[in-house]
């Protein structure tokens, strides 16, 4: 696995959500394509290309607000931003971290999948870190991540 380790201080990200059945291996995948696909439609992911500013150079695919019992959980699509935040998005805050930024190359959807089992299943067994409680997430660095092969990022909060 191909792998960095960043030292962030505190930044912020803007985007827009969706609520999403947490089961997402029962049709989930679909529903977060439609989101994607709705919102570039109707012109917000330009917008938030427009906007990003930052060290993070793509968008950002965010699993937010949890809720494991009502089968419910918060979906992010955003960007890095520095400055007021405009009233059309939604923003979080993440505090200073360190980071491991894990590479993803491969086909879209399946390489981000097996990347993220590796992580759980491979990387942290081997290594002294622990996750943190901030949320990770994923970066979407390639503008067609539907091509055979793409190059993206997993942004994993460690302590």
């Amino acid at each position: 696995m191909q792998y960095r380790v960043v030292e962030r201080e505190a930044f912020q990200v803007i985007g827009v959500n969706r609520e999403f059945p947490f089961d997402v291996e029962n049709g989930g995948i679909e529903a977060f394509q439609t989101f994607w696909n709705e919102i570039q439609q109707d012109g917000t992911l330009n917008q938030l290309l427009d906007l990003k500013s930052g060290e993070i150079n793509g968008l950002l695919g965010i699993w937010a607000e949890v809720n494991k019992e009502k089968n419910k959980m918060n979906y992010y699509v955003a960007a890095e931003y520095s400055g007021n935040q405009p009233t059309d998005f939604q923003r979080i805050d993440f505090p200073a971290s360190k980071w491991v930024v894990f590479e993803v190359q491969g086909p879209f959807p399946s390489a981000i999948a097996n990347t993220w089992e590796r992580i759980f299943s491979e990387w942290f067994p081997s290594n002294p870190y622990e996750l943190s409680s901030i949320k990770p997430f994923e970066v979407y660095l390639d503008t067609n991540i539907y091509k055979k092969e793409t190059y993206n990022e997993i942004w994993v909060p460690v302590k």
